[in-house]
């Protein structure tokens, strides 16, 4: 896990600032802006997979067929969900399909997943989303080191004329980019309607997942003193 912050160029500006239980109190102020950046392992994928059958009867042995195989790749019972049941009436071939999600952690086994559900009656897999199970205990870890930044800009600006940084008069949040929707390489040939055997072996393992990315810029204003 990677974590940094880059401060941005000062922008400093001179305004005023208004006090609501007061007549109006003008004071120097500077507006600055504090980044900060973090990179994120991966230990959660979410899979969409859609089954399908001709009749009723296969479709209900596929879905046992289904979670045999995620049972023995390491995936819950309570970490698969059923999403939707579709049927066709007009299909002379797969009338009957049915499309779950399931959870996949770091300890489940992917390449045998893919490698067991390289199956006729497999209709689609797909990546839902790619998560850190503590990605909100980072995201308020990026926050807090932006706002420092900030500060921190702020401070060598006012020092460099001789001044000190007040008490903070505003303090906006802007985000400004998180890649945990990120589609790992590895995955793309995934999405194909019966998946095919490579011709090589694939790393399907986390380690072949690229980091999630945090990015996030507070925008604050302090007083000069």
């Amino acid at each position: 896990m990677k974590l940094k912050h880059f401060l941005l160029i000062g922008i400093l500006t001179v305004g005023s600032f208004v006090n609501a239980q007061t007549p109006e109190v003008k004071k120097n102020a500077i507006e600055v802006t504090g980044v900060a950046e973090m990179e994120v392992e991966p230990d959660e994928i979410i899979f969409s997979i859609g089954i399908k059958a001709d009749n009723k009867n296969d479709l209900a042995d596929n879905e046992k067929k289904l979670f045999d195989i995620l049972k023995n790749a390491g995936v819950k019972n309570e970490d698969i969900k059923f999403k939707s049941m579709y049927q066709n009436i007009y299909s002379k071939t797969a009338k009957f399909s049915k499309n779950y999600q399931f959870k996949a952690g770091a300890k489940s086994n992917l390449s045998k997943i893919f490698e067991d559900l390289n199956q006729k009656w497999v209709s689609s897999l797909n990546i839902a989303e790619v998560k850190n199970t503590k990605i909100a205990d980072f995201r308020k870890a990026v926050k807090i080191n932006a706002l420092k930044a900030a500060k921190e800009k702020a401070d060598y600006l006012l020092e460099s004329m001789g001044k000190k940084t007040g008490n903070a008069i505003e303090i906006v949040e802007i985000e400004d980019y998180t890649s945990d929707m990120i589609m790992p390489a590895a995955y793309k040939r995934a999405s194909n309607i019966q998946l095919e055997m490579a011709d090589a072996p694939v790393d399907y393992s986390f380690d072949n997942i690229e980091n999630i990315k945090l990015k996030y810029s507070i925008k604050t204003k302090y007083e000069i003193l």
